[in-house]
Formats: C-alpha cells, sequence, structure tokens
C-alpha cells in the first residue's frame, strides 16, 4: 500500500529526489524545500521547452489549463511490482541534488547520479543539479553538458527562479516522453503483466486469454499517461474504451483500475469543483470500483488485490471526509480497519493504520485517531530496530493530546497566552479535570510507559525522562512503591546519558505550592510617599507596622490585587511548600525562584524530603532593576534535569483534589494540613532606598523600670543603605505613648542629609507608667528577685515610629508624582519596657490641726498682704500656717501617704510643694515659674512600710450656698445656672490646682529615681473628707478686745481674713480690771439666719469659770440664750466685759443654735432627720490673764 492515497493521485508524477555525493543535512533540507513547492506546474508554461516532433496523441491537451502535477519521493522508491497496473506508481523521472562545495570533482558526481539512475528502469527524464558551484566548476559544466544542471551562488529567490525553471524544463521533456510512449504503445501494443497474472500457469488457454485482455488493458494504460500528461478528457476517452474491453473479458481487475482512473480524470477536468452531483457520482463509481476490487480476488492465488480495495476504500472516505458526512465515513474507515486482519505484509497494516488515524484526525475524532496510531506505534515496536522506535515514539508522542498527557512543551502558542488573560484559571481547571479522568487513567499510563520504553529503545534519553518524570507525577498514587522505585531509577538513567544543565518541560518531583511572602521586618517596611504633601507620613500607620499582610482579611470592595514593593539590592524571601509523596527519598539538588522578568537573582538551595513527607522552605533573592517582577514558580534541578514547576499548576491540582477530580492531593498525602490558596501580589521593584537600622546603647534587651521611674535611655540610628536620608520624622505609637517624656527629634534632623555609613544617636525620656491592678492580681505569688513584682503585659510598651526617606529622584523638569517619587519608609523601634511594681500606696487620709487664736497678744503677721496683692512672708513654712479666714484660728493640714515597699531595694521619699504665687485668692492656678520648697527625706526599707505627710495650705471657699450641693437637673428639664456651673469649675479647679502643686519623688541605688502618682491618692482623699476641707462653716465666731480702733460693720473678706488687734488690746490682760470685748458673728450663706447663741469662758482645766458658785471671772452684758438674725454674707456685733479674778490661760467659746434651717445647712451639717437641732460651735480663743491673784 501507498501512504497518503487519494483520487487525485492518479495524475501525479512521481519523481525520485537523490542526494549525490556528500551533501549537508542543513544545505539537503534547503535544496529539498526550494523543490518540493514545485509540484505543481501549469502546462502554459512549459511552452518554450516543448517540441512537438509528430502530431500529438494527447488531442484535447488543455494548454491554457491545465497542469504538470509532481510527487516528489526524496531519496526515492523501490521498484513496484504493479507498475503495469498503474503507470502514477512508476519513478517517471529522477533528480539528483549535488553540493558542488562537497564534490569539486563533477565528473564524478556525473558517474553517480548515472548509476543512481540504473536502479530506476522506467524513469524517463533525468536531471541532476549542482548548487553552489566555484567559477572552475561552471567552466567545466558549460563543457560537459548532458544532464547536469549548474546553479550558480545567489541569494533565494534567484535560485527558486532558477529551480522553478529547470522544472518547467523537466515537465516538458516528460510530456514528449509520454506522447512517445503513447505513440508507439497504439502502434505496436504492449505487454503489460501484475503479479496476479504471474501466477497463472502456462497453458494455451490462459495464453490465449491474455492476449485478448491486452488491448483493454493497453487502453487503461494509454489513460493512466493521458491523466500524467495532465489531459483528462483523452484519459476519459481512453479510459471508456478500456472499462468496455475489459467488461467484455471479465478482467475485473483492470476494470476496476480503469474505472478509478475515470473519476480521477472527472474531478481532474472539473478543476476541483465539488457539487452534490460530482460527489454523488464519485460515491456510486468507487462503491462499483471496491465491489470489482472484491470480485477479483482469488482465495488460489498467493498475492491478493485485496490492498487495491482497502486503497480504494480509502480514497473515498478521504473524498468524502468532513463533518456533514462523518457517520459514512466512519463506516468506511472501520470497513478498512477489518481488511487490516486479511493483510499479510506488516508493512501494509502500518500504511494502512496511519491513513486511518490521519482520517480520524481530519474528522476531529481525536481518540479514535489516537487508538489507531497506538497501533501504528505497536507496528513499529515489534521491528526491534532503533529507527523504528524512533518513529514509535514519534507516533505516540502525537497521540498524547488526545489522552491528555502530552508534554508541556507540546502547548500551542495559543494556549500560553490563554494562560496569561483572564480565563486561564478557567483553562487551567479544564485540564487538571480532564488529565485526571478516573476512567483514563490506566490508560494513560500505558500511553506513557510505552513511550518511556520507545524513548529507551530510540535512545532519546531526554523523551524517555519527560515520560517517567509525567508517569511518575500524575499517577503516583495508582503505583506501587517498587514501581515508584523503578522510574525514579529511569529518571537517574536517563539523565545519566543527558548533558550537564539539560532543561525540560515537563517537571517531575517535588509538588510545589506556593506557602506565602513573609512579612518585611520592621526595619524594612516600606511606605508610599506623595510628593505634593511635605507630611507625607501623616495618615501612613497602619494597625500593623505593615503595608502587605498576606494573611489579613481583605477588602471586598477592592477586588483589585494586593501590591507589594521590592527594593533594589535588598534580599527578599518567598516561602513554598514541597512535597513528596513517594516511597523514596527525594533529594532536590537546587530550588530556586523562576523569574520571567528577568530583574531578581534567585538564590539556589538544597532540600532532603523522606518518603511521604513535606517541608516549608524559604527561597530568597535580590531585585536587580526598577519594573515588575513576575515570579510563576520555581527552578528544580532534580533527578539530574532542571524543570520548571509553576505554583498555577499545582493550585489547580488541588482544587481537582477538593472536587473529586483528581486521584490524590499530594500534600495532604504527606500530613500537611490544608493550606488557604495565596495569591501571587502584584510586585514591583523601586530603586534603591535608604535603610535606618536601630539599636539600643548598652543592650537591646528589656528595659527594666520601678513604677514613676523617669531614665533616660539612648538609641543609635545607623544609615546601613546605599542613599542618603534626607527627610525624617519621628513620632509614637502603641500603648503607653504618655510614658515618653521627650524624644531628641531635633538632633536627628540636624543629623540631616544622613549619608550612607553615617549614624546618629538620639536621646529618650521615659516614666514609668503604673502596673495595672488586674496583673498584680494576676502576679499573686510570682517574684523576681524574691520580691513582690510583676512584668507588664506584652504589646504594653510604647514604640517611635521614624518615617525617612531619600531624595526626590526626578528626570528633567518632569514633576515629581506617586509613580516616578521612590517611596519612603517606616522604622518601627519598640521600647520593649518592662515595669516593676515599686512603691506602693496603702492609704491616704486627711489629718488637720488647729492652733487657737490668742487674743490680747500681738502675734507674727504670716499672713499679710502687701501692696502688690502678693503673699509676704519670712519662711516658706509659714506660707502653709495661716489665718482661716472662715473659722478665725490658725490651722495646719496634713495629707498623709501610707507607703508600702514590697520590693528588695530601699527608697528614699522626698516630698516639695510648688509654692503658689497667685495674684488672687480664688485664683488657684500654679504658676509655671513657681519655686518649690522640699521636706526632709523619707527612707523605706525593703518590705517596710512608711507613713509621709504633706503639709497642704489651708483654703476654703468663700461663699457656702446651694451650688455644691446641686445634683443633674437634665432629667427635670432644667439647666443649672451659670453662677452654680461657675462654682463647681471653681472647686474643681481648686482641687487640680492642690494635686498638682505636690510632687513625691523617689531616688534608689545610683542612677534609679522616678516620681510617685499622687494624683489618684489625693483626690481620693479629698473625696472622703471634701465639705470639711474646702467648704466654710455656715457660722464665723471671733473673739478681740475693744479699743478706739474699731474696725466697720461690714469688713470686706480681705480685711477679715487679716485680723488684727486693736491698739487697746497690745498689752497683756490684767487680772482684777474689768476688760470690754466683743465678738464678731458672721453669715457665710446667702440666707438670712436666726441663731441663739451663747458664750462660754473656760479655764485650764476646762471648767466653766463663769457660771456656779466657784466661778473666778465676773462678768457684764448677755451671755447666753443670745437671739439674733444674720442677714446673708454679713456679720453682727455682740458687746461684753470680762473681770478675771486670777491671772493664768483661759479659753473663750461660742456656741448656736440654728434656728428653722435651711436645706443647705442640714446637708452641710449632715443631719440625719429633719427635726434634728443644727448646732455651730466656733473655734477656741485663748487669753492670757497676767497679774497676781
Amino acid at each position: 500500500m501507498e501512504p497518503e492515497v487519494s483520487i487525485e493521485g492518479s495524475a501525479m508524477i512521481q519523481v525520485a529526489v537523490l542526494p549525490i555525493g556528500p551533501v549537508p543535512p542543513n544545505s539537503l533540507r534547503d535544496y529539498y524545500s526550494m523543490l518540493l513547492p514545485l509540484h505543481t506546474i501549469p502546462l502554459s508554461a512549459i511552452r518554450s521547452f516543448y517540441t512537438e516532433h509528430q502530431k500529438s496523441p494527447f488531442a484535447n491537451q488543455p494548454w491554457d489549463s491545465g497542469f504538470i502535477r509532481f510527487k516528489f519521493v526524496l531519496g526515492g522508491n523501490s521498484p513496484s511490482p504493479w507498475e503495469d497496473f498503474q503507470s502514477h506508481r512508476k519513478t517517471l523521472a529522477v533528480v539528483g541534488l549535488c553540493h558542488c562545495p562537497s564534490s569539486p570533482d563533477l565528473d564524478s558526481v556525473i558517474d553517480q547520479f548515472n548509476a543512481s539512475c540504473r536502479s530506476y528502469s522506467s524513469s524517463l527524464v533525468h536531471r541532476c543539479f549542482a548548487f553552489c558551484p566555484n567559477d572552475s566548476q561552471l567552466e567545466e559544466g558549460g563543457r560537459q553538458g548532458g544532464n547536469l544542471r549548474l546553479f550558480p551562488p545567489a541569494d533565494r529567490p534567484t535560485l527558486e527562479f532558477h529551480l522553478h525553471t529547470m522544472m518547467q524544463e523537466i515537465a516538458a521533456s516528460l510530456l514528449m516522453e509520454f506522447e512517445k510512449w503513447v505513440l508507439q504503445a497504439e502502434s505496436s501494443g504492449t505487454i503489460l503483466k501484475t503479479p496476479l497474472d504471474s501466477q497463472a500457469g502456462l497453458s494455451s488457454e490462459e495464453v490465449i486469454k491474455a492476449k485478448k485482455r491486452r488491448l483493454g488493458r493497453a487502453q487503461k494504460t494509454i489513460g493512466d499517461y493521458c491523466l500524467l500528461a495532465g489531459s483528462p478528457v483523452d484519459a476519459n476517452a481512453h479510459y471508456s474504451t478500456a472499462l468496455e474491453l475489459c467488461r467484455l473479458t471479465g478482467d475485473y481487475f483492470w476494470y476496476a483500475g480503469a474505472l478509478e482512473g475515470s473519476v480521477c480524470a472527472l474531478l481532474i477536468d472539473r478543476m476541483g469543483q465539488k457539487d452534490s452531483v460530482v460527489e454523488e457520482e464519485v460515491r456510486y463509481r468507487y462503491n462499483s470500483v471496491i465491489l470489482n476490487y472484491k470480485k477479483s480476488q482469488d482465495n488460489t492465488q498467493r498475492v491478493s488485490p485485496i490492498t487495491f480495495e482497502l486503497e480504494a476504500t480509502l480514497k473515498l472516505a478521504r473524498f468524502l471526509c468532513r463533518r456533514e458526512l462523518a457517520k459514512e465515513v466512519v463506516e468506511l474507515l472501520t470497513t478498512a480497519a477489518d481488511g487490516a486482519k486479511s493483510l499479510i505484509d506488516a508493512s501494509d497494516r502500518l500504511v494502512l493504520y496511519i491513513e486511518i488515524a490521519r482520517l480520524y484526525g481530519n474528522l476531529g475524532y481525536q481518540r479514535k485517531a489516537a487508538f489507531f496510531s497506538r497501533q501504528v506505534a505497536q507496528l513499529y515496536l515489534q521491528q526491534e530496530n532503533r529507527l523504528a522506535a524512533i518513529s514509535a515514539m514519534q507516533v505516540l508522542a502525537m497521540t498524547t493530546k488526545a489522552y491528555h498527557v502530552q508534554s508541556r512543551s507540546s502547548i500551542s502558542d495559543h494556549s500560553q497566552k490563554n494562560k496569561g488573560n483572564g480565563d486561564g484559571g478557567k483553562t487551567y481547571h479544564q485540564s487538571a479535570v480532564s488529565l485526571f479522568e478516573s476512567q483514563w487513567s490506566t490508560l494513560q499510563m500505558v500511553v506513557l510507559r510505552e513511550i518511556l520504553l520507545s524513548a529507551v529503545r530510540a535512545g532519546d534519553p531526554l523523551t524517555a525522562w519527560s515520560a517517567a518524570a509525567r508517569l511518575l507525577r500524575h499517577y503516583y498514587p495508582l503505583i506501587t512503591p517498587a514501581g515508584q522505585n523503578g522510574l525514579a531509577n529511569a529518571l537517574s538513567n536517563s539523565a545519566d546519558r543527558l548533558p550537564p544543565g539539560t532543561r525540560c518541560a515537563d517537571p517531575a518531583l517535588p509538588f510545589i505550592r506556593l506557602h506565602s511572602f513573609p512579612l518585611l521586618p520592621i526595619q524594612m517596611d516600606i511606605v508610599k510617599r506623595n510628593p505634593s504633601r511635605p507630611d507625607w507620613w501623616a495618615g501612613s500607620a497602619p494597625s500593623g507596622p505593615f503595608i502587605y499582610t498576606p494573611f489579613s482579611k481583605g477588602d471586598p470592595i477592592n477586588v483589585k490585587k494586593q501590591e507589594l514593593i521590592w527594593v533594589v539590592g535588598e534580599p527578599i524571601q518567598v516561602m513554598v511548600e514541597l512535597a513528596n509523596p513517594c516511597g523514596f527519598d527525594l533529594r532536590v539538588d537546587s530550588i530556586y525562584l523562576s523569574v520571567h522578568s528577568g530583574n531578581l537573582d534567585a538564590f539556589p538551595m538544597s532540600v532532603k524530603l523522606l518518603p511521604n513527607s513535606s517541608k516549608v522552605i524559604t527561597l530568597s533573592g535580590i531585585p536587580t532593576s526598577v519594573g515588575p517582577v513576575t515570579i510563576p514558580g520555581c527552578i528544580v534541578h532534580c533527578f539530574g534535569v532542571i524543570t520548571e514547576h509553576l505554583f498555577k499548576e499545582v493550585d489547580n491540582l488541588l482544587l481537582g483534589a477538593t472536587q473529586g477530580l483528581v486521584l490524590s492531593d499530594p500534600f495532604r498525602s504527606c500530613g500537611s494540613p490544608k493550606l488557604k490558596n495565596v495569591t501571587v501580589p502584584n510586585i514591583s521593584v523601586v530603586p534603591p532606598l535608604p535603610l535606618l537600622i536601630s539599636r539600643v546603647v548598652g543592650g537591646d534587651g528589656a528595659i527594666i523600670l520601678y513604677e514613676g521611674e523617669i531614665r533616660d535611655i539612648w538609641i543609635s540610628l545607623a544609615n546601613a543603605g546605599t542613599v542618603a536620608i534626607e527627610q525624617a520624622h519621628i513620632s509614637l505609637s502603641g500603648k503607653n505613648q504618655d510614658s515618653v517624656i521627650s524624644y531628641s527629634s531635633e538632633t536627628l534632623k540636624s543629623c540631616l542629609p544622613l549619608k550612607p555609613g553615617a549614624e546618629v544617636t538620639i536621646r529618650v525620656t521615659l516614666r514609668a507608667w503604673q502596673v495595672g491592678s488586674v496583673d498584680v492580681d494576676a502576679g499573686a505569688g510570682k517574684a523576681v528577685s524574691g520580691s513582690n513584682v510583676r512584668h507588664i503585659k506584652d504589646g504594653s510598651s510604647p514604640s517611635l515610629m521614624i518615617h525617612y526617606a531619600g531624595p526626590l529622584q526626578t528626570t528633567g523638569d518632569t514633576p515629581p508624582n506617586t509613580s516616578t517619587v521612590p517611596p519612603g519608609r517606616r522604622l518601627v523601634v519598640p521600647l520593649q519596657i518592662c515595669v516593676l511594681q515599686g512603691l506602693s500606696f496603702v492609704k491616704a487620709q486627711l489629718l488637720s490641726m488647729e492652733f487657737p487664736a490668742h487674743v490680747g497678744e500681738n502675734l507674727p503677721k504670716v499672713d499679710d498682704l502687701d501692696s502688690t496683692g502678693h503673699f509676704d512672708s519670712t519662711t516658706n513654712m509659714d506660707k502653709l500656717v495661716k489665718i482661716n479666714p472662715s473659722r478665725g484660728s490658725w490651722g495646719l493640714r496634713f495629707l498623709e501617704l501610707e507607703l508600702s515597699n514590697p520590693t528588695d531595694i530601699a527608697f528614699e521619699i522626698n516630698v516639695s510643694i510648688k509654692l503658689d504665687k497667685s495674684s488672687n485668692e480664688g485664683n488657684h492656678s500654679a504658676d509655671q515659674d513657681a519655686a518649690e520648697h522640699s521636706y526632709p527625706k523619707t527612707r523605706i526599707d525593703r518590705d517596710c512600710s512608711a507613713r509621709v505627710l504633706v503639709p497642704l495650705k489651708h483654703f476654703k471657699l468663700p461663699v457656702l450656698d446651694d451650688s455644691f450641693f446641686m445634683r443633674d437637673n437634665q432629667a427635670d428639664g432644667r439647666s443649672t445656672p451659670f453662677s452654680q456651673k461657675n462654682t463647681k469649675a471653681e472647686l474643681n479647679a481648686c482641687i487640680k490646682s492642690l494635686i498638682s502643686r505636690i510632687k513625691v519623688r523617689w531616688h534608689s541605688g545610683r542612677n534609679s529615681s522616678g516620681e510617685l502618682n499622687t494624683k489618684d491618692a489625693i483626690q481620693a482623699a479629698l473625696q472622703t473628707s471634701i465639705m470639711d476641707v474646702l467648704l466654710p462653716d455656715p457660722l464665723t465666731f471671733m473673739f478681740r478686745l475693744t479699743g478706739h480702733d474699731v474696725e466697720s460693720e461690714k469688713p470686706d473678706s480681705d480685711k477679715e481674713s487679716n485680723i488684727v488687734e486693736s491698739s487697746a488690746s497690745r498689752g497683756s490682760v490684767i487680772a482684777h480690771e474689768m476688760t470690754p470685748m466683743e465678738v464678731l458673728v458672721r453669715n457665710n450663706t446667702k440666707d438670712m439666719i436666726k441663731i441663739n447663741f451663747n458664750i462660754t469662758c473656760r479655764d485650764v482645766a476646762g471648767e466653766n469659770c463663769v457660771d456656779g458658785t466657784k466661778a473666778t471671772v465676773l462678768w457684764t452684758g448677755v451671755l447666753s440664750d443670745i437671739s439674733v438674725e444674720i442677714p446673708p454674707l454679713q456679720q453682727i456685733k455682740h458687746s461684753f466685759c470680762l473681770h478675771f479674778l486670777v491671772p493664768g490661760e483661759y479659753t473663750l467659746l461660742a456656741a448656736a443654735v440654728i434656728d428653722n434651717p435651711s436645706d443647705i445647712l442640714r446637708a452641710r451639717a449632715k443631719a440625719t432627720s429633719p427635726s434634728e437641732p443644727i448646732f455651730c460651735r466656733g473655734p477656741p480663743y485663748h487669753v492670757r490673764v497676767h497679774g497676781t491673784a
């Protein structure tokens, strides 16, 4: 059988193309590629070469529209025994191809060509084409002439034109030879035989029968030559005569041949035009051809014409081969496939299966085509030689697409483009589904195994490695451990026969998936810079210190991929997971990132994987140039070959595993946990940036502070990059930011620009915060160095956030924008503070002391006001002891703080008070420049407690009204009056001012010092007795001696706050003399008060010395049951005289009962019932009486 049979093949002249002498393969390929397109020569183009020696037998030659058709056979064909039956099987022309530089002797070339032509006895025209001759060869060739044709060196178009001209000459020569042969056959006749005739005996009957058939066979052969000459009309006339003669003689075999020729003449005459009438005619005639071939078969003959029947079936199938007639074509091909059993010659079956596979492929039935291609491969493998194995390997390679086991290198460019567009995921997913269809798994393994065996036999180690890799990677769950080891050995053996560094498109093991992109270190964080804003760092601080976190929850609104920025020259890391699901140890010689963009240098590393195990590794590299980075997978050197493993392929493999479409998940089978699919972000590389590195001077460990301790630390900042720092800004972040008292940002800015390698040290002042009660309770029973102290919780320390950037790199006069400006950086310096519990407050309370005033004695004027309105005092201590304007006595207040030291060190406590220099009594805000007064230090040893007394300046509100007792009236729809709000604000300002002026500092050891937070303690102490401390008494009682210098009835508050003695009382009170006195009673409220008060005088024993039988003081006036009404904020004066009989110390007391007290007075007195009487008692006044008894 002949390959590529078709109905039009009967009109093609077979030309043998032979290399003459040594011809380089590349040159031979070029010469053949120039010759192959010249398979059709128009008859009109050969008129100049054609010479009509006598009248042509081709009377209807279509010179204007006809063609001479060639079929070039490289290397030639062996003569066929069926040449007489079908003339197109004859080799009618021989063309030799010679490469003159390799064959300098042209005589030898001609001899070799003539010797080659003798093998083709039926050839009519011989030509030898010699290419690239030199000058001497051109001279010699010109003298020799003959069949040698020289092609001087020229460009390819010139050579093609020259060659086209030579082929026209060959076509004309063949046409003239055909005319001679036809004229000779018509005049003298010829004897035509086939292998069927040679099997007949030599009896006289057979000889007579053969003579009768000779005329019909001659007409059929003449029709063949008419077809070869390009005259279908003449051919059809001779075929009609042959059909009639063969029918009469019963020569069915030649009848079928003549009928085939008539169909070819019909199609040639129609110039390839097809319609339903022609198609039906061809179908009818070829069915008759097939039927007559069957009739000619004789079981007694050793040679069967079954091959012609099968060829006719294939020709009809090829003519009808289109999707609309697929059913009919499939029936014809099925019949042809059944006929293969009757073929004796294996090469005929080989050709038959090849043609059937091609026709199924043309129909689009890829799996049927693949089946018959495998039959072809099986026939090749039965020959047991290397060339047959190569052919089997090539045929099997064509079946891999149908079975979905093709090599990655065979994927078309169109598929590669689809992977890069938006539907790439669908393409990968569909391929994964098709590749792992369970019903095809066994067949796919068989195909790959056949490819492996054929490649090993053919000596193609790369193909063998590829087949073994696909077999092991895709079907390891179906292969036994022994089979897996065998495939591993096949991979190693194939790699041994390959040169080092060989690459293969098909990966083997391990399976590799993208695990994550590690977070950038806090010293390498990158922040986009907006050149239009000088404070580009504002608003750039995220919840964490990184601009990209692969594990963070994505924003459903932002469907764009996340961005990742890398810097030229700075190392990067990518984490991948490797899996070895097979039963042998796997050693990966090297693995590194695959970078298609070419702007990153990846670093290789070696890995060893145990059987059925997985491992997460970190791959690194350094960006080399600016631009986007594409990392589709990894480059792996394993089993001696370099392959590329794509992340996307494994992702779709795992997707198929979750949907039950894949045999097994290699990572789950290795015990690896399920990993969320990681999306590769948009990675871009920016120019080199500065890199600031920080370290704490003295060590990077935790900074251990006691509560309230103040300490300076020094942080060294060095530029480890290659670009200078031109902008820098320091800010705070995290918790407990108020613990950072100050940081020297000006020091850093003064060193700008900070050149590469330069270093600057900044000072940061810290103050330890209070350890929370939760921390203390949780740490009960734990101790550090034998003390009950607590560490802070993680994440409670503040951090210094330093934003810095290099120069603005712009080209020309183009204004900088966000796409051209290099980004800035953010350095987060965590201040790792460990706060230990120091001094603790046990309790705090307010203590008061009163010193009675002396009547008739000039005391030091410690609280007088000078002309400027400021206090004028001789000593700082005197400022704390002063006349109470609301009580008329000397008073001193102490804040007692009980402190406990649970640590293992001793503390010294120092109390200082910022002295008030306010311009008026109502203003309690402390001056920034006020001096401080320090008191003696108090030492508290370890595990001991101590009480610290903090003297307080005595102060009161001037008026007692209802603003202090007001509640929020918002619920009643009433708003608080502005004056009441003012009073409340004054009250709060008093408390805050008092707290702010008191400082309790501690010192321990050489360098440890701090300040106690007394705010809460003082606040609690004042809240418990706030009415006694801040609110004045409703009534104020004051005694004085009367004289000529008597103050007005309504002294203002300033005069009342500075009680002075009259000129009459400058001397001491003398016994046995009548001493005039008076008592001043002041109403400190805004309401009229009606009182009933008494005056009592007591001696040093506390006995009443005015009433009774043993009275030692005589008196005039009223001292008891004195009823008066006092207007609001006014005072009344009541006079009386005392006569002391015995010198000594006496005390004057005044007490009153308030009639019909208001709610304010009851609240001030803390009355429990409405009927309870309200008493008001004044402070004691001392009277020193001089004289003799």
